[in-house]
């Protein structure tokens, strides 16, 4: 295991961040956002340490998926000491449109 990764974000990942904090925003309290925010970081946190930790995903096995919160998760994908997160998904939409 490495002790230290680079976490690369990437467009489609910030996008699907933007989205789901935007629909948080219309739908939720300010408590709920920083719960949901919380949830995120610790998330990240845990990739960012051990990124081996989560399960390929079926569609791919160099794509890794975890579950920040029922409605919400994280790919990504380890390449030596740079972590690139691929999407954050809003596991509402339809999964064959999730673009991994």
């Amino acid at each position: 295991m490495r002790s230290t990764y680079k976490l690369v974000w990437s467009d489609e990942a910030l996008k699907g961040l933007n989205e789901i904090i935007e629909y948080l925003e219309r739908k939720f309290s300010e408590k709920d956002i920083r719960k949901f925010a919380k949830k995120f970081d610790r998330q990240i946190e845990i990739i960012k340490k051990n990124p081996e930790t989560y399960s390929f995903t079926p569609k791919s096995k160099t794509i890794r998926r975890t579950i920040v919160a029922k409605l919400t998760s994280i790919y990504y994908r380890i390449d030596g000491d740079i972590i690139t997160l691929v999407t954050v998904y809003d596991n509402r939409k339809n999964p064959d449109n999730l673009k991994i």
